[in-house]
């Protein structure tokens, strides 16, 4: 998981911690939005990726400014933009966000495939364009 986490620190030019915390958020966002099975088996073959979920289960819930305003008209912090709203509250850009999860998409499909990683995609509407 160290290797990864430098990777998205480097692409997303961000600190290690930061690129650590982010890649758990999207993965408790995966998790909890993501197909159930093919989400197990990501986890699976990430490896570090339980100890960093384990690790990181008090990240930030919601962010500031624009986000967490969009976020309370929203009704909650809750799908797609309720990571958005993580992420924002880690101090991450549009930008920064969608390096974070083109380089963790990125690693999954070598790790666990691209049919696998497409079918997690696919099942999340609106996370294209993080990805």
């Amino acid at each position: 998981m160290d290797e990864l986490i430098a990777r998205v620190a480097q692409a997303a030019g961000i600190e290690p911690d930061t690129a650590g915390k982010a890649i758990a958020a999207i993965l408790n966002f995966l998790q909890k939005e993501g197909p159930p099975a093919e989400v197990a088996q990501l986890l699976e073959k990430l490896p570090g990726s339980a100890d960093l979920l384990a690790a990181n289960v008090d990240a930030p819930s919601g962010g500031g400014g624009l986000m967490g305003g969009l976020m309370g008209m929203m009704g909650g912090g809750g799908g797609l933009m309720g990571l958005a709203g993580k992420l924002t509250g880690l101090g991450l850009g549009m930008g920064e966000m969608q390096s974070v999860g083109k380089e963790l998409f990125a690693a999954g499909r070598e790790h666990a495939g691209e049919d696998l990683m497409g079918t997690i995609a696919a099942s999340v509407p609106g996370l294209g364009q993080f990805i």
